[in-house]
């Protein structure tokens, strides 16, 4: 029985698909995930095909073609989209009516990997997820593991997408590095730039999967993002997750902006009106003044697309975003007689080509677009190797105790007052943050901070995980 083959798997749905580690994603449980997803959606309506991509992890091809077994075993052709970023297979999918299936794991490790799930309206929800692990029928006999030929027409609409929104090569001029790694979309996103008339300078190409993570940057990559700024006198750098669905882009000095902040400066831009975003972004977003209104909510994607389909009743241009720099478009928005299709799954390319047009277009530099944001500074990092129960125990106890988190944090202000939405959000005395979460997605513990200066959001981090370290 699928339900059970699942249980026993140990593969579970986290804040963005199913993960687990590679061992555990065998043939059997990749074709289990796909059966009880397409059997889910033909409760729903007709099903007769399936979109499939994946990313560049080594796993990621005999997951794929475990997928497309399983769905021939169905009788549902599979349409196989190759290596591309999740919102081109999304983009593509939805265009077509039909549900999709991206195999990646996003940033984290190659020695694990994950499966994300569209329904032809877009991103599943949580209840679909219940669904899924719940499905009751056996596994159909599976024949060869093997995939199908690979089109390049869900690149190709991608492309289109954002050549149609920003006409008349509006990046003429300007030099763009693009820090490629291993990223799924690292040639797509060269194409896109030089369409818009950047002259695009390549940078790091890794054959070896890379875990750039877009909300923990890491040393080395803040050294390489001013090196390289310097070295080829660019105008921004851009870089995304393994799976192109999150944005990393750093301004004229390598400077590497927050991802909720480029978020934020690109639903100005495009003049949305209601924000759905995750309780770990930058209050910035409100005392900006910019948005009509702003609903916070639980991390992850699925409650960000809920937030937004509440929003979607009573304004006409409703966005979200998470403190990653994913951007989700609930609506379209037309300006003249261009019309962006509303694409209601995290993308990394709308936001960053934003913010380097508008800077283009004003003349000015990419770190001036940020200069009128009101003075609030995040950063984050994580724990890696910090069992989740213990994580959640602690959470647990400091949510009765709060002079306990702040003596087991070092903290020299008192807790004023905390936020359970997702994990233990304190607001300290003098309007500081320090908020702790259990990953969704692995044996982490994550650390997000808030305060009045870039270098007091870093130390605060620093302090805090210093402190979390002695707790494991």
């Amino acid at each position: 029985m699928i339900s059970l083959l699942l249980k026993e798997s140990a593969v579970s749905f986290g804040t963005s698909g199913a993960r687990g580690l590679v061992k555990q994603f065998t043939d059997e449980v990749c074709a289990a995930f796909a059966t009880a997803f397409l059997t889910v959606m033909r409760e729903q309506g007709e099903v007769t095909q399936v979109a499939i991509g994946m990313d560049r992890r080594p796993s990621s091809p005999g997951m794929a073609a475990a997928c497309t077994v399983a769905a021939r075993a169905l009788g549902v052709e599979v349409d196989d989209y190759g290596i591309l970023p999740t919102p081109a297979l999304a983009l593509k999918a939805m265009a077509d009516g039909v549900p999709a299936i991206m195999i990646t794991g996003s940033h984290i490790p190659f020695d694990r990997n994950g499966i994300k799930f569209y329904r032809p309206e877009g991103e599943i929800t949580k209840a679909d997820e219940q669904a899924i692990m719940n499905v009751a029928a056996e596994l159909p006999a599976l024949g060869a593991i093997e995939r199908e030929p690979v089109s390049d027409a869900a690149v190709r609409r991608y492309l289109a997408r954002y050549v149609e929104w920003f006409p008349g090569q509006p990046l003429a001029g300007k030099r763009v590095g693009v820090y490629q790694h291993s990223a799924a979309g690292r040639d797509l996103n060269v194409q896109v730039l030089e369409a818009l008339g950047a002259e695009v300078v390549a940078l790091g190409r890794s054959e070896q999967f890379v875990p750039v993570d877009t909300e923990a940057v890491s040393g080395e990559d803040r050294a390489l993002a001013h090196a390289w700024a310097a070295e080829h006198r660019l105008d921004a750098l851009l870089t995304t997750d393994g799976d192109g669905d999150r944005p990393l882009l750093a301004d004229e000095q390598g400077e590497w902006l927050r991802g909720d902040i480029v978020g934020l400066l690109c639903a100005r831009e495009l003049g949305i009106q209601a924000l759905a975003v995750p309780v770990s972004c930058n209050s910035a977003i409100e005392v900006c003044g910019a948005f009509n209104k702003v609903q916070r909510t639980r991390i992850g994607s699925p409650y960000v697309l809920a937030g937004m389909q509440q929003l979607a009743g009573d304004y006409s241009r409703v966005a979200g975003f998470e403190a990653n720099g994913g951007f989700l478009l609930g609506t379209p928005v037309a300006e003249g007689e261009r019309r962006l299709e509303a694409l209601p799954t995290r993308d990394a390319l709308l936001p960053a080509l934003t913010l380097m047009v508008a800077a283009a277009r004003r003349n000015a530099p990419l770190s001036s677009l940020v200069m009128d944001l009101p003075a609030r500074y995040t950063a984050s990092d994580r724990l890696k190797a910090f069992p989740t129960e213990r994580s959640q125990a602690l959470l647990a106890e400091w949510r009765n105790d709060l002079p306990a988190m702040q003596q087991a944090l070092g903290l020299e202000q008192a807790i004023a007052k905390v936020d359970t939405t997702d994990g233990l959000r304190a607001t300290l005395a003098n309007d500081e943050i320090v908020h702790l979460r259990p990953s969704g997605n692995a044996p982490e513990l994550r650390c997000y901070v808030e305060a009045g200066s870039e270098l007091k959001a870093q130390q605060l981090v620093i302090h805090a995980l210093g402190n979390l370290t002695k707790l494991v």
